[in-house]
């Protein structure tokens, strides 16, 4: 059995099934993914029915909250008259549903997005969309950090993150940072797995899964865009 972690998909199925092909997930695996499942990319319904397919046949999936299902989530309750074309890439994720608000999605996505939790922790990591806030006693107690955070490295309370690595996502990085980071990581205590799937830079565009039983990183380029 292996653990694999996977985020900030956005929208991007077809890259994230050959992300699943490449590592080959087996129903013995399991899969963390940790958020952002939405906006921006062409087929956001297509990413949450492939998860909610995953978890019917029996795959065990652990999927965590990202700050795009958060705000997706408080526009569902929203009246009509709200300004929707603030939110980055919802105008995509509207489209993938062919609807014109939040809260007109299949019922079962809603209830899917509203029942994601913040964090998840693991025998050797911490798992966590955006980052933590290690200006308080119990970084548990900021979700808005868990979400939303991006400046923390330099203030890492390493009594609190014990032998653990914190894998999370949330901000765009290249690739060959990320696998600087990947050399580094025990010291620390940290490995960044957003290489800014959605964005057509060079460095970025391609969505990253790591093994985290056998500490080994995939990459896989994007073909939805």
């Amino acid at each position: 059995m292996r653990q694999i972690a996977i985020t900030d998909i956005h929208g991007c199925h077809k890259t994230f099934r050959a992300l699943l092909d490449k590592v080959a997930l087996s129903r013995e695996d399991e899969l963390f993914l940790l958020g952002d499942y939405i906006d921006r990319g062409p087929d956001s319904k297509g990413v949450i029915d492939t998860i909610l397919k995953l978890k019917a046949d029996g795959y065990q999936l652990t999927c965590l909250l990202g700050n795009h299902e958060q705000m997706f989530f408080e526009l569902s309750l929203s009246p009509p008259g709200r300004p929707l074309y603030l939110y980055p890439g919802l105008a995509e994720t509207l489209a993938s549903y062919n609807c014109r608000h939040p809260k007109d999605i299949p019922p079962e996505h809603l209830e899917f997005i509203l029942s994601l939790p913040s964090c998840h922790r693991v025998e050797d990591y911490w798992l966590v969309h955006a980052g933590f806030n290690f200006s308080i006693p119990d970084p548990l107690e900021d979700q808005h950090a868990m979400i939303w955070e991006r400046h923390w490295y330099e203030s890492v309370n390493k009594e609190w993150v014990g032998r653990r690595i914190i894998l999370h996502g949330h901000t765009p990085t290249r690739v060959d940072e990320i696998l600087s980071m990947y050399e580094k990581m025990d010291d620390m205590s940290a490995l960044i797995l957003d290489s800014g799937c959605v964005f057509r830079v060079q460095g970025l565009n391609q969505l990253t899964a790591f093994d985290m039983t056998n500490r080994r990183l995939y990459f896989q380029q994007n073909i939805d865009l």
